[in-house]
């Protein structure tokens, strides 16, 4: 299977792609290019500036406006004509440790905004990272779990019963399932799901099929992994560079796969030229739309 390029994005660090079912447009971020991203076949691409790195993207029902894990906490976007995304903080975080920022994030079934924190020096592999929920009347955002270095690869199964998180730092390279309370939004019985660390590649973003199936980028690898709800490796499917970052389903029937990927500096990039790009890939399998914020 060829990965198709959809757009040679050079992105520092493209993230959290979230396809829009109402507009038919894939929305994503750039991290250190502190950017919002938009593209769709029909008007193309474009890209809204932000004052703080933005990690992760929700889409609320307010056209043009979004939530987003930034540095300070959790924002509402409303992206602006003249290509700057104002801001409000909505939440802010007192995180566990300095320099820190929200990193992986996505809305449960019922719309609620979890999203992880992690240290800007991935490299010191401090466990400072954690897990944060906020939903209509959260104000403030407790730590839900702890424990990370770097918190990624959060889905929801199709029912909204199962949680899943992976953390993607070298030492950990883990995949966790959590029965979920969809009422409370509280995760509970955190188990082992897939150790990585035998498997090509380190576990990033992820998404979850209609079949319940758990798609996760191989960072390192080229690869993108699909898991089988009892937790077996079921298909790796490749990409044109070393470091895909987050996967979506998008697309007209929500059966292509989008990938976006990061742009390593001060590496010899003549093997990856498309590096940072954002790439599709059809699966043969179905995606589920990307729940909105609830508030």
């Amino acid at each position: 299977m060829v990965a198709e390029l959809v757009l040679d994005a050079r992105n520092g660090t493209g993230e959290s792609p979230v396809w829009h079912v109402g507009e038919q447009a894939l929305y994503w971020v750039d991290i250190p290019g502190r950017a919002i991203h938009r593209w769709s076949p029909a008007e193309g691409h474009r890209h809204w500036a932000t004052d703080e790195m933005p990690a992760c993207l929700a889409a609320t029902a307010t056209p043009g406006r979004w939530l987003a894990g930034m540095e300070s906490g959790i924002f509402a976007l409303q992206l602006q004509p003249d290509g700057r995304a104002s801001a409000t903080l909505a939440a802010p975080v007192q995180h566990a440790a300095p320099a820190m920022r929200f990193n992986d994030g996505r809305c449960d079934r019922q719309g609620r905004l979890w999203a992880g924190t992690m240290c800007l020096d991935m490299v010191a592999g401090i466990r400072a990272g954690a897990w944060y929920r906020f939903g209509p009347g959260d104000g403030a955002l407790p730590a839900r779990i702890t424990d990370f270095i770097v918190p990624n690869g959060l889905a929801f199964s199709p029912d909204g019963r199962t949680m899943y998180v992976s953390d993607s730092h070298p030492r950990v390279q883990a995949v966790w399932a959590f029965d979920y309370d969809t009422d409370t939004g509280t995760p509970r019985n955190r188990r082992l799901f897939v150790d990585m660390n035998p498997l090509p590649g380190r576990p990033d973003g992820a998404a979850v099929d209609a079949d319940g199936c758990y798609w996760i980028c191989g960072n390192d690898a080229g690869l993108v992994h699909r898991f089988t709800p009892g937790g077996r490796l079921d298909r790796s499917l490749p990409v044109p560079v070393k470091k895909p970052a987050m996967c979506a389903f998008g697309g007209a029937g929500l059966d292509t796969l989008f990938v976006t990927s990061i742009r390593p500096g001060g590496v010899d990039l003549s093997d990856q030229p498309l590096a940072g790009g954002v790439f599709a890939l059809c699966p043969g399998v179905q995606g589920l739309p990307e729940p909105a914020f609830a508030g």
